[in-house]
């Protein structure tokens, strides 16, 4: 070959590659330009949150929720639609919680209360002396003295990020088994809300009912009862806790899908929950992306573009009970998880997406920055090593799938966090827009990718990512690593 021959190749291979690189940008903005077009996005969730409302799985309303699904994923165009049942072991529903704080002065209050989610029933109990223990500290507890059979009050910060929701969450099993061991009769928590705002939260990992009656009490007659108790006061209460408590039931899984034009049988997942707690009308948490789900498969459609790979669009249910819908898809779809190519989640509100967590793989961080380079338009574009246990990611990590979930702001997502105040005035749409696009992008990239992004890892692996970030010592607080440990969840070898 001569010289000029050489330069003529080089410069036809150079052309080539500029031409990939030219459709390639094309067909992102495409993708975007579809996504951030007027949709239906709006009217979906408004009927999500105002026409059905909060959506507890084994409700009414949350098989409302999942015929909602079907019919908005028909419409956005999905190739086909289908439901995926599976069992939670035991339905749960609160009752007319009451609590009455009383003086021996012979003063009176009313207290704002909500039982937390899958705690146990407690029948009305009559004049239960309070005893405050603090932030629930070994020491703190050590020093209230005999608690049997009594009501402990349990102090708290307000919530202003997102290490202080996970320090709530990594706090109350602590307290739940300090309490357990001094035989208290149940447990307040203070909630971490200002202006009355009450929530619900379950301390519970897998559906389980809890070990013992626990409710949350708006912040302002939490404070005032702990003053009391802190300035010599007696003081008891009168509680009834009237949940509802079944066996087990069946819930679902929506699952919409667009076919890959040359590997359909190799997949990549982008997923929200679809399930909520029923104070408020779930709108953050979690009906905002449940709508995005759609949204992106709509844009996606409409844009003409066809991924290599198939895309699976899902709304999980169960995932406030512990991801309970998300652990069951992966676990009996695991004989093909060796072609997943990726799971994609969002599940933070509407605040401002900065990047995705890939789950401590850095593997993965570095083939797929040129994937989220285009996201740097809407300040999407950071990949972070770090690991979560707190979302549908969960057990697909746990298999060894590449995962990405979405890194937001907190925006306003923190204080109507599973609350009373959760609701469809809540929500930026423009900002939901802009996520739709940045989904569109990411899933659609690692669909379309003429190479994975990365393997589905070994067990061991995964392990050794778990302890490098230290999602393991997350793990055993909350009480979900013994599973693993165990083998009863994540790839098995």
């Amino acid at each position: 070959m001569t010289p000029a021959m050489i330069r003529t190749l080089g410069l036809l291979v150079f052309s080539l590659l500029a031409v990939v690189a030219l459709a390639a940008d094309t067909d992102t903005d495409r993708l975007i330009q579809e996504a951030l077009k007027p949709s239906a996005l709006e009217t979906n969730l408004r009927r999500l949150t105002d026409e059905i409302g909060g959506r507890v799985p084994g409700t009414p309303a949350m098989q409302r929720a999942v015929d909602w699904g079907v019919a908005a994923f028909k419409e956005a165009g999905a190739d086909n639609v289908h439901t995926e049942e599976f069992s939670i072991q035991n339905s749960w529903a609160e009752g007319a919680t009451e609590m009455t704080a009383e003086l021996s002065s012979g003063t009176t209050f009313k207290v704002r209360a909500v039982s937390v989610a899958w705690a146990p029933a407690l029948p009305a109990s009559r004049h239960l002396p309070v005893v405050f223990v603090g932030m629930g500290t070994p020491p703190e507890f050590a020093a209230a003295g005999n608690i049997s059979g009594k009501l402990i009050l349990v102090d708290s910060k307000v919530l202003a990020n997102w290490d202080d929701l996970m320090g709530e969450y990594g706090r109350a099993p602590g307290v739940i088994d300090l309490a357990l061991k001094g035989k208290a009769k149940a447990i307040a928590f203070i909630s971490t809300r200002e202006h009355g705002i009450l929530y619900r939260h379950a301390n519970s990992v897998a559906g389980e009912i809890d070990s013992i009656p626990q409710v949350m009490v708006a912040r302002q007659d939490g404070e005032r009862i702990a003053r009391l108790l802190q300035t010599g006061n007696s003081l008891w209460a009168d509680l009834a806790i009237p949940n509802q408590i079944g066996g087990a039931f069946k819930s679902w899984n929506v699952v919409a899908e667009i076919r890959g034009r040359e590997k359909p049988d190799e997949f990549v997942v982008l997923g929200a929950h679809l399930d909520s707690w029923e104070l408020g009308t779930g709108a953050l948490d979690n009906g905002c992306n449940s709508a995005l789900v759609i949204d992106t498969l709509r844009a996606i459609k409409n844009s003409g573009l066809k991924p290599r790979r198939s895309i699976r669009f899902i709304l999980f249910s169960g995932e406030e009970e512990g991801m309970i819908g998300s652990r069951a898809y992966a676990t009996s779809h695991r004989s093909e998880l060796d072609k997943a190519a990726g799971v994609v989640i969002f599940d933070a509100g509407t605040g401002k997406t900065t990047g995705f967590s890939v789950g401590g793989r850095h593997d993965i961080a570095a083939s797929a920055a040129p994937m989220v380079a285009p996201l740097e338009q809407f300040g999407a574009n950071k990949l972070l090593t770090t690991a979560e246990s707190g979302t549908d990611h969960f057990d697909f990590m746990l298999e060894g799938v590449p995962t990405f979930v979405a890194e937001q702001d907190e925006a306003n997502y923190l204080e109507n966090y599973h609350a009373t105040t959760d609701t469809f005035d809540k929500v930026d749409f423009p900002q939901l827009k802009k996520h739709v696009a940045e989904a569109a992008t990411l899933t659609f990239a690692l669909a379309d990718a003429e190479a994975r992004v990365g393997p589905r890892i070994t067990r061991a692996q995964i392990e050794q990512t778990m302890r490098e970030t230290h999602l393991d010592e997350d793990l055993k607080s909350s009480g979900m690593w013994d599973d693993w440990a165990n083998r009863k969840r994540g790839r098995v070898e």
